[in-house]
C-alpha cells in the first residue's frame, strides 16, 4: 500500500507557514550544497561538553578533512554558567548553525547520546523564558541523531528528547547533543568520540521532510525511530504531559520555529480527550498531520509534488484520503476518473488485486474516510491517457478472472448469477445449510423434489462501455 493524506477541507497553508516551509528547505540545501559556519557551544563546567570539544578539537587537528560532512568551518565557544541559563549566547556570533555540546541527566539514568532543540511550552523551569520556543534545525538534528546511531558505543542508544528547556532566546537555528545520564558516561572517552564523530559527519538528506511532533515519552520513541529509518525530521516534539495544555498560539510556534510541513501524533500515547483537544486546534490552523506508515512510504517524491497531490485530491472532497503509490518525475498534475461501475465490478470481483495492481503505476489513487475506492486518480498530465488505458485493463482483467463477461465492440458485458433468497423461500425452503448448498452451485432434496440451483437463482447483465476495449482485447 502506498502513502496516504487525510485531506481536511481546509488544507492550504498559511503563508508564515509557506515561508517557513522555504526557509526550512534552503537550510537543508545550504547545508548540503554551500559552506557553513557551525558554532559549537560547551559549558566550562560540564564534564560531558569539555569530552566531546576535545574529541572534536582532536579530530579536527589530526585530519583537516576530519569535518567529512562538507565544506563546514567550526568556531568553538565556551561559557562559565550552564548551558540552559546562556540566553543570547550568539548575540554577535557569525554562524549558521549553533550545536550545544553537553551533558544529559535522568531520574532513571542509563548510557545515552541524544538530541534535541529548547523551548518551553509552560513555565520556565530549566532556563530560557515561559511559552517560547527556540529555532529548530531539524535536518541536521535528523543527520546527527542517525550518526550518532552510526557511531553509538556499544551499550548506550541513541534518542531524540522531547523540547523541555533553556536556552530560548536564540537568533539561529540550534540544538542540543547531549551524552547522559551519569558522571561516568560524561566522561567516557567512547562516548565522546561517538558524539564528535557524529557532529563532524552529519549529512541532512536532501529531501528531509521537516516535521513536528506530539506526544510520547522524554525520550520521543516513535519520532526517533521515524527519523532514523524515513525522511520525517523532527524539530519541536511535544511530551504526552503538555499537549493539554497547548493552544493554537503555541503549536503555531512549533511550526514555525521548526519551518515543519506537517505534524505526527503519537495516537497511542494519548488519551480521548486530549487526542480531541489536540486535533481541534490542529483542524483551526491548519496543518497537515501524517502518521507513521505515512511518513515511511513518501519514498523520495519531492515533498512539493506531495503537498501538490494532496491539494488536487483536496478538491474531490472533504475527508478524501490520497494514497501514493510509484508516481515518479515532474510537472502539472491532474485528476482522472475511471467508469464508476467498471471500479465498482472491480472491487467486488478482487479488491486487494486492484490495489496491489496499483503499484505498477505513477498514480495516486483516493479513497473515502471509511476507505471506500473512489474513480477518481491523481497523476501527471504527461502520463493521463496511458494510465486511464493501464488502469481500464486491470480492471477488465481482474473481472474477467472472477465472473463470466463477454465482449461486444468496446463495450464490457458482465454476467451473474446469483442465488436468490426469494426464489427459494416461494418453493418452501427454510434458511440454513441448504440455502448455502444452493448459493454453491448444489442441488438439494427438499419434500420429496430435487430443487436445482438455477430454480432459485436470478440472472443479470451489466454493459460497460470502455474506449479501446475492443482493440486491446
Amino acid at each position: 500500500m502506498g502513502v496516504f493524506f487525510i485531506i481536511n477541507s481546509v488544507c492550504e497553508p498559511g503563508t508564515s507557514q509557506r515561508q517557513d516551509t522555504r526557509q526550512a528547505r534552503l537550510f537543508v540545501e545550504n547545508c548540503v550544497h554551500t559552506a557553513m559556519k557551525v558554532a559549537l557551544i560547551n559549558s566550562r563546567q560540564d564534564i560531558a561538553g569539555c569530552n566531546i570539544r576535545h574529541h572534536i578539537e582532536q579530530c579536527l587537528a589530526q585530519s583537516p578533512e576530519a569535518g567529512r560532512a562538507g565544506n563546514r568551518t567550526y568556531e568553538f565557544f565556551d561559557v562559565d554558567g550552564r548551558l540552559i541559563h546562556a540566553e543570547g549566547v550568539d548575540t554577535g556570533i557569525d554562524a549558521d548553525l549553533l550545536i550545544f555540546l553537553s551533558r544529559h541527566t535522568s531520574v532513571n539514568p542509563a548510557p545515552v547520546l541524544t538530541v534535541h532543540v529548547t523551548g518551553n511550552y509552560r513555565d520556565a523551569e530549566l532556563g530560557g523564558r515561559p511559552r517560547t520556543l527556540a529555532p529548530a534545525a531539524p535536518a541536521m538534528m535528523q543527520a546527527t541523531l542517525r550518526a550518532l546511531a552510526r557511531h553509538c558505543p556499544e551499550g548506550y542508544r541513541v534518542s531524540y528528547e522531547v523540547t523541555h528547556h533553556g536556552p530560548t532566546e536564540l537568533f539561529h537555528p540550534s540544538f542540543f547533543v547531549e551524552i547522559g545520564s551519569t558522571e561516568k558516561e560524561w566522561a567516557d572517552p567512547a562516548a565522546g568520540r561517538a558524539v564528535a564523530d557524529a557532529v563532524l559527519e552529519a549529512v541532512p538528506l536532501a529531501d528531509a521532510v521537516p516535521l513536528i511532533g506530539f506526544g510520547g515519552t522524554h525520550y520521543a520513541v516513535r519520532e526517533t525511530g521515524i527519523a532514523l529509518a524515513t525522511r520525517g525530521a523532527f524539530g519541536h516534539v511535544a511530551h504526552t504531559r503538555e499537549i493539554a495544555a497547548l493552544d493554537e498560539e503555541m503549536i503555531r510556534s512549533m511550526i514555525e520555529k521548526s519551518g515543519a510541513v506537517a505534524a505526527y501524533i503519537d495516537r497511542k500515547a494519548l488519551d480521548h480527550a486530549t487526542l480531541s483537544h489536540l486535533l481541534d486546534i490542529l483542524d483551526r490552523i491548519p496543518v497537515l498531520r501524517l502518521s507513521e506508515s505515512e511518513i515511511a512510504a513518501l519514498g523520495h517524491l519531492p515533498w512539493e509534488t506531495c503537498r501538490a497531490v494532496q491539494e488536487l485530491a483536496g478538491t474531490v472532497g472533504p475527508g478524501t484520503r490520497c494514497y501514493i503509490h510509484a508516481l515518479a518525475g515532474s510537472g502539472p498534475l491532474t485528476l482522472i476518473a475511471l467508469d464508476p461501475v467498471l471500479l465498482a465490478e472491480a472491487v467486488k470481483a478482487g479488491e486487494a488485486d486492484l490495489i496491489r495492481g496499483f503499484e505498477a503505476f505513477s498514480l495516486a489513487h483516493l479513497a473515502t474516510q471509511d476507505n471506500r475506492l473512489l474513480p477518481q486518480f491523481v497523476v501527471f498530465c504527461k502520463d493521463s491517457s496511458q494510465i486511464i488505458n493501464a488502469l481500464n485493463t486491470l480492471c477488465v482483467k481482474i473481472i474477467r478472472s472472477r465472473e463470466i463477461t463477454a465482449t461486444e465492440r468496446d463495450c464490457l458485458i458482465i454476467r451473474k448469477v446469483r442465488f436468490d433468497p426469494e426464489k427459494a423461500r416461494e418453493l418452501g425452503i427454510p434458511a440454513g445449510p441448504a440455502y448455502r448448498q444452493l448459493a454453491l452451485g448444489q442441488a438439494i432434496e427438499h419434500d420429496g423434489r430435487v430443487i436445482l440451483p438455477e430454480m432459485v437463482s436470478v440472472r443479470t447483465e451489466t454493459k460497460i462501455h470502455i474506449p479501446g476495449l475492443e482493440k486491446n482485447s
